[in-house]
């Protein structure tokens, strides 16, 4: 099992390692914007792993829980996903995403039993509701051709959910954020998902928008900032826009926007607190917004 953990690690490693030629000199490149790192940060997620078993018999997932997705790893053997959509069967390596407002059974193929592990991914950060609102139709995805450095996290997660040893709880904490960005980073890479704010990522010119939008929320946005940001028109950007992200760049801005300062209302910070973190010029101007938003005033 030791020597398991390790080649995962040595994987991972791998990866990221780089190979420099001696008979030249190689020039440093511009850095690669990083499209995830804002994100994560506005998501703030928290991942929780548990293990169904040897499933021999159909399996039930209900919406009773807070907003989150569901992750399931199939680790061996077939498996059903039985929802609105259908029966979808999958094999082995293979991760299906539903929101938690799908609900699903999973039945196992006829004659053999099969291994998956769940993870529910709950975000506390303000871009939460821009997330799941891309994730209105399940996902299936076959993990045959994945980066290795996804396939072997659910490998790590399987050996230590069979094999429980001491710092358990914290490995599986850590090991759980490392899949949902290996997750991300796979439909990012893939262009996976058609509309939402992955879709807006894998874009180069919306990707530079919306990562700093993402970092300074409260920045004084206007649509040719964001358009100057991304380096095209401004037709151009808001056009681009409304085809990825299926909303307007200011619907984007307010919402996201609204969330930052309902989450410092209801920390208890104040309204002008709220206003400030927001990007809001005044108490009264995020007032009139949240009465346009809900229909009460804070």
């Amino acid at each position: 099992m030791v020597c398991s953990m390790l080649g995962v690690w040595r994987t991972i490693c791998n990866d990221l390692s780089v190979n420099v030629c001696s008979s030249y000199i190689v020039m440093p490149t511009a850095p690669r914007l990083d499209r995830l790192t804002s994100l994560l940060a506005g998501l703030m997620p928290r991942i929780q792993i548990r293990h169904l078993g040897e499933l021999a018999d159909a399996a039930a997932i209900t919406d009773d829980i807070p907003p989150c997705l569901h992750l399931h790893l199939v680790v061996a053997g077939e498996v059903a996903f039985d929802g609105a959509g259908g029966p979808h069967a999958m094999a082995a390596p293979a991760i299906a995403v539903f929101r938690n407002d799908q609900p699903h059974r999973l039945v196992p193929a006829p004659g053999g039993a099969c291994r998956v592990f769940c993870a529910e991914a709950f975000f506390d950060g303000p871009a939460a509701p821009l997330l799941l609102e891309a994730f209105d139709e399940p996902l299936f995805l076959p993990m045959t051709a994945a980066m290795p450095g996804l396939t072997q996290t659910i490998q790590l997660i399987a050996l230590e959910v069979e094999s429980p040893r001491c710092g358990g709880g914290v490995l599986l904490s850590r090991a759980g954020e490392i899949l949902l960005i290996g997750l991300l980073r796979h439909l990012l890479a893939n262009q996976i998902l058609p509309r939402g704010v992955l879709a807006g990522l894998a874009d180069p010119g919306l990707a530079r928008a919306l990562v700093a939008v993402h970092a300074q929320p409260a920045a004084p946005w206007s649509l040719e900032s964001m358009a100057e940001t991304a380096g095209v028109s401004r037709t151009t950007f808001a056009e681009r826009f409304r085809d990825n992200l299926g909303i307007t760049p200011r619907r984007y801005l307010n919402a996201f926007r609204l969330t930052i300062a309902r989450r410092e209302i209801a920390a208890g910070r104040g309204l002008k607190r709220a206003a400030q973190a927001a990007g809001y010029e005044s108490p009264a101007a995020l007032s009139r917004a949240l009465s346009r938003s809900a229909g009460v005033a804070a």
